[in-house]
Protein backbone atom coordinates (compact mmCIF):
# COMPACT_ATOMS: atom_id res chain seq x y z
CA UNK A 1 0.00 0.00 0.00
CA UNK A 2 1.02 3.26 -0.93
CA UNK A 3 1.65 5.64 2.14
CA UNK A 4 -1.03 8.35 2.85
CA UNK A 5 -1.80 10.90 5.25
CA UNK A 6 -4.36 10.28 7.87
CA UNK A 7 -6.67 12.60 9.72
CA UNK A 8 -9.65 11.92 12.90
CA UNK A 9 -12.25 14.63 11.78
CA UNK A 10 -14.28 15.77 14.66
CA UNK A 11 -16.76 17.94 12.39
CA UNK A 12 -18.16 17.81 9.39
CA UNK A 13 -16.92 20.87 8.27
CA UNK A 14 -13.54 19.93 9.35
CA UNK A 15 -13.76 16.76 7.49
CA UNK A 16 -14.71 18.79 4.43
CA UNK A 17 -11.44 21.21 4.94
CA UNK A 18 -9.57 17.96 5.07
CA UNK A 19 -11.30 16.10 2.44
CA UNK A 20 -10.71 19.43 -0.27
CA UNK A 21 -7.70 18.06 -1.87
CA UNK A 22 -7.84 16.61 -5.01
CA UNK A 23 -6.33 13.50 -3.82
CA UNK A 24 -8.20 13.15 -0.65
CA UNK A 25 -10.49 10.36 0.24
CA UNK A 26 -13.45 9.99 2.84
CA UNK A 27 -13.14 6.99 5.47
CA UNK A 28 -16.10 4.89 7.33
CA UNK A 29 -16.09 1.53 7.90
CA UNK A 30 -13.54 1.09 4.78
CA UNK A 31 -14.67 -2.12 3.26
CA UNK A 32 -14.50 -0.91 -0.15
CA UNK A 33 -11.74 1.79 0.32
CA UNK A 34 -8.90 -0.44 1.77
CA UNK A 35 -8.94 -3.01 -0.21
CA UNK A 36 -8.93 -0.63 -3.20
CA UNK A 37 -5.80 1.00 -1.68
CA UNK A 38 -4.16 -2.32 -1.02
CA UNK A 39 -3.92 -3.36 -4.60
CA UNK A 40 -3.36 -0.57 -5.77
CA UNK A 41 -6.32 -0.67 -8.44
CA UNK A 42 -5.92 3.30 -9.34
CA UNK A 43 -3.06 5.20 -10.94
CA UNK A 44 -0.71 6.88 -9.32
CA UNK A 45 -2.47 10.14 -10.35
CA UNK A 46 -5.46 9.20 -8.45
CA UNK A 47 -4.66 6.77 -5.59
CA UNK A 48 -5.29 8.60 -2.18
CA UNK A 49 -2.49 10.47 -0.47
CA UNK A 50 -4.73 11.66 1.96
CA UNK A 51 -7.77 9.95 4.06
CA UNK A 52 -10.19 11.59 6.34
CA UNK A 53 -11.68 9.70 8.83
CA UNK A 54 -15.23 10.43 10.04
CA UNK A 55 -16.14 7.65 12.10
CA UNK A 56 -14.52 10.12 14.39
CA UNK A 57 -17.41 13.12 14.12
CA UNK A 58 -19.72 12.63 16.83
CA UNK A 59 -23.56 12.09 16.00
CA UNK A 60 -23.41 11.10 12.77
CA UNK A 61 -24.24 6.99 13.63
CA UNK A 62 -28.39 7.31 14.00
CA UNK A 63 -31.68 6.18 13.18
CA UNK A 64 -34.72 8.37 13.53
CA UNK A 65 -38.16 9.09 12.41
CA UNK A 66 -38.29 13.06 12.56
CA UNK A 67 -40.44 15.73 10.55
CA UNK A 68 -42.04 13.12 8.72
CA UNK A 69 -39.12 11.35 7.31
CA UNK A 70 -36.62 8.72 8.28
CA UNK A 71 -33.70 9.94 8.63
CA UNK A 72 -30.08 7.65 8.98
CA UNK A 73 -26.59 9.41 9.64
CA UNK A 74 -24.27 8.96 7.16
CA UNK A 75 -22.25 6.33 9.69
CA UNK A 76 -24.86 4.28 10.27
CA UNK A 77 -24.10 0.50 10.42
CA UNK A 78 -25.93 -1.59 8.00
CA UNK A 79 -26.51 -4.03 10.40
CA UNK A 80 -27.87 -1.96 12.71
CA UNK A 81 -30.43 -0.30 9.83
CA UNK A 82 -31.19 -4.30 8.89
CA UNK A 83 -32.35 -4.46 12.73
CA UNK A 84 -33.77 -1.11 12.81
CA UNK A 85 -37.46 -2.45 13.85
CA UNK A 86 -38.44 1.09 12.70
CA UNK A 87 -36.88 0.59 8.97
CA UNK A 88 -38.10 -3.17 8.61
CA UNK A 89 -41.70 -1.99 9.96
CA UNK A 90 -41.91 1.26 7.76
CA UNK A 91 -39.39 1.17 4.83
CA UNK A 92 -38.94 -2.84 4.31
CA UNK A 93 -36.90 -2.52 1.03
CA UNK A 94 -34.16 -0.60 3.12
CA UNK A 95 -33.45 -3.33 6.09
CA UNK A 96 -34.14 -6.11 3.75
CA UNK A 97 -30.78 -4.58 1.03
CA UNK A 98 -28.89 -3.72 4.33
CA UNK A 99 -29.60 -7.14 5.59
CA UNK A 100 -28.28 -8.82 1.96
CA UNK A 101 -24.89 -6.51 1.79
CA UNK A 102 -21.88 -8.99 2.37
CA UNK A 103 -21.44 -10.91 4.78
CA UNK A 104 -22.43 -10.44 8.67
CA UNK A 105 -18.63 -9.09 9.99
CA UNK A 106 -18.60 -6.61 6.81
CA UNK A 107 -22.54 -5.05 7.61
CA UNK A 108 -21.19 -4.50 11.38
CA UNK A 109 -18.61 -2.64 9.46
CA UNK A 110 -20.02 -0.84 6.31
CA UNK A 111 -21.45 2.06 6.71
CA UNK A 112 -24.70 3.50 4.43
CA UNK A 113 -22.64 6.65 3.07
CA UNK A 114 -19.86 4.28 1.77
CA UNK A 115 -22.23 1.63 0.66
CA UNK A 116 -23.87 4.00 -1.45
CA UNK A 117 -20.39 5.66 -2.65
CA UNK A 118 -18.01 3.30 -3.47
CA UNK A 119 -16.50 2.19 -6.62
CA UNK A 120 -17.72 0.18 -9.35
CA UNK A 121 -17.50 -3.87 -9.88
CA UNK A 122 -15.48 -4.84 -12.84
CA UNK A 123 -12.09 -7.08 -13.06
CA UNK A 124 -10.29 -5.27 -15.44
CA UNK A 125 -11.18 -1.88 -12.99
CA UNK A 126 -10.54 -3.64 -10.13
CA UNK A 127 -7.55 -5.86 -11.14
CA UNK A 128 -4.34 -5.32 -8.75
CA UNK A 129 -1.84 -3.43 -9.74
CA UNK A 130 -3.68 -1.06 -12.06
CA UNK A 131 -2.87 -4.05 -14.69
CA UNK A 132 -5.78 -2.79 -17.15
CA UNK A 133 -5.72 1.54 -17.24
CA UNK A 134 -9.15 1.56 -18.54
CA UNK A 135 -11.59 3.91 -19.70
CA UNK A 136 -12.50 4.19 -16.26
CA UNK A 137 -9.12 5.50 -14.95
CA UNK A 138 -8.67 7.46 -17.79
CA UNK A 139 -7.47 5.51 -20.16
CA UNK A 140 -8.94 4.91 -23.66
CA UNK A 141 -10.76 1.71 -23.89
CA UNK A 142 -13.39 -0.63 -22.05
CA UNK A 143 -11.82 -3.95 -21.91
CA UNK A 144 -14.56 -5.30 -20.35
CA UNK A 145 -16.76 -4.59 -24.29
CA UNK A 146 -14.28 -6.95 -25.98
CA UNK A 147 -13.58 -8.96 -22.88
CA UNK A 148 -15.41 -11.01 -20.26
CA UNK A 149 -18.67 -9.06 -19.36
CA UNK A 150 -20.45 -11.45 -18.12
CA UNK A 151 -21.29 -9.75 -14.85
CA UNK A 152 -21.39 -6.45 -17.17
CA UNK A 153 -24.01 -3.53 -18.48
CA UNK A 154 -26.86 -5.08 -19.99
CA UNK A 155 -28.37 -1.16 -20.85
CA UNK A 156 -25.32 -0.22 -22.69
CA UNK A 157 -22.20 1.62 -21.94
CA UNK A 158 -22.03 5.03 -20.35
CA UNK A 159 -18.75 7.12 -20.72
CA UNK A 160 -17.73 3.90 -22.77
CA UNK A 161 -17.76 1.48 -19.35
CA UNK A 162 -19.67 -0.83 -18.77
CA UNK A 163 -18.65 -1.83 -15.43
CA UNK A 164 -21.75 -1.88 -12.95
CA UNK A 165 -22.72 -0.44 -9.73
CA UNK A 166 -22.44 -2.46 -6.66
CA UNK A 167 -25.06 -1.01 -4.29
CA UNK A 168 -27.34 -3.23 -2.65
CA UNK A 169 -28.85 -0.14 -0.57
CA UNK A 170 -29.10 2.22 -3.67
CA UNK A 171 -31.80 0.48 -5.60
CA UNK A 172 -33.92 1.26 -2.48
CA UNK A 173 -33.02 4.48 -1.59
CA UNK A 174 -34.20 4.77 -4.99
CA UNK A 175 -37.48 3.04 -4.78
CA UNK A 176 -37.83 5.12 -1.78
CA UNK A 177 -37.76 7.93 -3.05
CA UNK A 178 -34.87 9.42 -0.74
CA UNK A 179 -32.62 11.70 -0.19
CA UNK A 180 -28.56 12.84 0.72
CA UNK A 181 -27.69 15.61 2.74
CA UNK A 182 -24.54 16.20 2.35
CA UNK A 183 -22.22 19.38 4.17
CA UNK A 184 -23.36 21.61 1.67
CA UNK A 185 -26.81 20.86 -0.01
CA UNK A 186 -29.47 18.36 -0.27
CA UNK A 187 -29.32 15.92 -3.27
CA UNK A 188 -32.00 13.78 -4.81
CA UNK A 189 -30.99 10.10 -4.51
CA UNK A 190 -30.65 9.77 -8.72
CA UNK A 191 -29.04 12.32 -8.72
CA UNK A 192 -26.36 11.54 -6.59
CA UNK A 193 -25.21 8.71 -9.10
CA UNK A 194 -23.85 10.71 -11.72
CA UNK A 195 -20.88 8.44 -13.48
CA UNK A 196 -17.67 9.98 -13.29
CA UNK A 197 -14.07 8.04 -13.94
CA UNK A 198 -13.06 6.56 -11.69
CA UNK A 199 -15.32 7.57 -9.39
CA UNK A 200 -19.57 7.10 -8.98
CA UNK A 201 -21.22 10.36 -7.39
CA UNK A 202 -21.61 13.47 -7.89
CA UNK A 203 -19.83 14.63 -4.74
CA UNK A 204 -17.32 17.44 -5.50
CA UNK A 205 -14.02 18.24 -3.83
CA UNK A 206 -14.44 18.70 -0.08
CA UNK A 207 -18.03 17.24 -0.17
CA UNK A 208 -18.80 15.21 2.67
CA UNK A 209 -22.35 13.24 3.18
CA UNK A 210 -23.84 13.83 6.18
CA UNK A 211 -27.45 11.99 6.59
CA UNK A 212 -29.53 10.03 4.43
CA UNK A 213 -33.05 10.62 4.60
CA UNK A 214 -36.11 8.72 3.07
CA UNK A 215 -39.71 10.16 2.89
CA UNK A 216 -42.36 8.12 4.68
CA UNK A 217 -44.58 6.31 2.37
CA UNK A 218 -47.82 7.17 0.86
CA UNK A 219 -50.92 5.73 2.42
CA UNK A 220 -51.35 2.10 1.24
CA UNK A 221 -47.94 1.82 0.16
CA UNK A 222 -45.33 -1.22 0.28
CA UNK A 223 -41.61 -2.00 -0.83
CA UNK A 224 -39.84 -4.72 -1.24
CA UNK A 225 -36.07 -5.57 -1.86
CA UNK A 226 -34.81 -9.17 -3.89
CA UNK A 227 -31.23 -9.99 -4.97
CA UNK A 228 -29.74 -12.68 -6.72
CA UNK A 229 -26.02 -13.82 -6.37
CA UNK A 230 -24.46 -16.98 -6.99
CA UNK A 231 -24.37 -16.78 -2.83
CA UNK A 232 -26.17 -16.05 -0.45
CA UNK A 233 -23.66 -14.32 1.32
CA UNK A 234 -20.16 -12.70 0.77
CA UNK A 235 -21.54 -12.43 -3.19
CA UNK A 236 -22.15 -8.86 -4.66
CA UNK A 237 -25.48 -8.65 -6.73
CA UNK A 238 -26.08 -10.57 -9.97
CA UNK A 239 -29.15 -8.22 -10.58
CA UNK A 240 -31.07 -6.93 -7.60
CA UNK A 241 -34.37 -4.92 -7.47
CA UNK A 242 -36.28 -2.77 -4.96
CA UNK A 243 -40.23 -1.64 -5.45
CA UNK A 244 -42.42 0.38 -4.08
CA UNK A 245 -46.03 0.30 -4.79
CA UNK A 246 -49.59 0.28 -4.01
CA UNK A 247 -52.13 2.99 -2.54
CA UNK A 248 -52.17 6.09 -4.18
CA UNK A 249 -48.76 6.29 -4.69
CA UNK A 250 -47.37 6.09 -8.19
CA UNK A 251 -45.03 3.35 -8.34
CA UNK A 252 -40.88 3.17 -8.38
CA UNK A 253 -38.82 0.23 -9.85
CA UNK A 254 -35.14 0.21 -9.74
CA UNK A 255 -32.46 -2.44 -10.62
CA UNK A 256 -28.57 -2.75 -9.80
CA UNK A 257 -26.12 -4.34 -10.64
CA UNK A 258 -27.30 -3.97 -14.27
CA UNK A 259 -25.86 -0.82 -15.70
CA UNK A 260 -22.72 2.02 -14.64
CA UNK A 261 -25.32 3.68 -12.00
CA UNK A 262 -28.73 2.28 -10.17
CA UNK A 263 -31.09 2.12 -13.55
CA UNK A 264 -34.70 3.51 -12.72
CA UNK A 265 -37.13 1.40 -14.82
CA UNK A 266 -39.47 4.31 -15.44
CA UNK A 267 -41.19 1.80 -18.58
CA UNK A 268 -41.79 -0.85 -15.96
CA UNK A 269 -43.39 1.85 -13.38
CA UNK A 270 -45.34 3.18 -16.51
CA UNK A 271 -46.72 -0.46 -17.33
CA UNK A 272 -47.84 -0.86 -13.71
CA UNK A 273 -49.60 2.67 -13.17
CA UNK A 274 -53.16 2.82 -12.72
CA UNK A 275 -53.18 -0.79 -12.21
CA UNK A 276 -53.74 -3.44 -9.47
CA UNK A 277 -50.70 -5.73 -8.98
CA UNK A 278 -51.16 -9.14 -10.19
CA UNK A 279 -49.61 -11.69 -11.83
CA UNK A 280 -50.57 -10.49 -14.95
CA UNK A 281 -49.33 -6.84 -14.22
CA UNK A 282 -46.26 -7.88 -12.59
CA UNK A 283 -45.40 -10.09 -15.41
CA UNK A 284 -45.79 -6.85 -17.77
CA UNK A 285 -43.79 -4.74 -15.36
CA UNK A 286 -40.72 -7.24 -15.28
CA UNK A 287 -41.03 -7.65 -19.17
CA UNK A 288 -40.93 -3.47 -19.56
CA UNK A 289 -38.22 -3.28 -16.94
CA UNK A 290 -35.62 -4.83 -19.80
CA UNK A 291 -37.36 -3.40 -23.17
CA UNK A 292 -34.41 -1.46 -23.49
CA UNK A 293 -31.88 -4.10 -22.76
CA UNK A 294 -28.79 -4.32 -24.78
CA UNK A 295 -26.87 -7.23 -23.32
CA UNK A 296 -23.61 -8.70 -24.46
CA UNK A 297 -24.12 -12.33 -25.53
CA UNK A 298 -22.38 -13.40 -22.39
CA UNK A 299 -24.46 -11.00 -20.16
CA UNK A 300 -27.68 -11.86 -21.94
CA UNK A 301 -29.03 -14.29 -19.06
CA UNK A 302 -28.95 -11.09 -16.57
CA UNK A 303 -31.88 -10.03 -18.71
CA UNK A 304 -34.30 -13.20 -17.62
CA UNK A 305 -33.12 -12.38 -13.78
CA UNK A 306 -33.81 -8.38 -14.03
CA UNK A 307 -37.37 -9.39 -15.28
CA UNK A 308 -37.95 -12.62 -13.00
CA UNK A 309 -36.71 -10.33 -9.74
CA UNK A 310 -39.05 -7.36 -10.69
CA UNK A 311 -42.38 -9.75 -10.81
CA UNK A 312 -41.16 -11.35 -7.57
CA UNK A 313 -40.93 -8.56 -6.01
CA UNK A 314 -44.14 -6.60 -6.94
CA UNK A 315 -46.10 -9.63 -5.93
CA UNK A 316 -44.04 -10.09 -2.14
CA UNK A 317 -46.05 -6.45 -1.83
CA UNK A 318 -49.66 -7.45 -3.75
Amino acid sequence: MKSFTHTNARTAAEAAKAAAGARAAIIAGGTDLIGTMKDNILPDAMHPTALVNIKTIPNLDYIKEESGMLKIGATTRLADIAANATVSGKYAALAQAASRVATPHIRDMGTIGGNISQLHRCWYFRKPENRFPCVRKGGKQCYAMTGDNRYHSIYGPVNMCIAVHPSDVAPALIALDAKVVTNRRTIPIEQFFDVKTPGNTSLNAGEVVTEIQVPALPAGARSAFLKFAIRKSIDFPIVNVAVRAGGSSAPRIALNAVAPKPYRAVKAEESLSGKAINESSATAAGEAAVSDAKPFEASRYKVQIAKTLVKRALMSIA
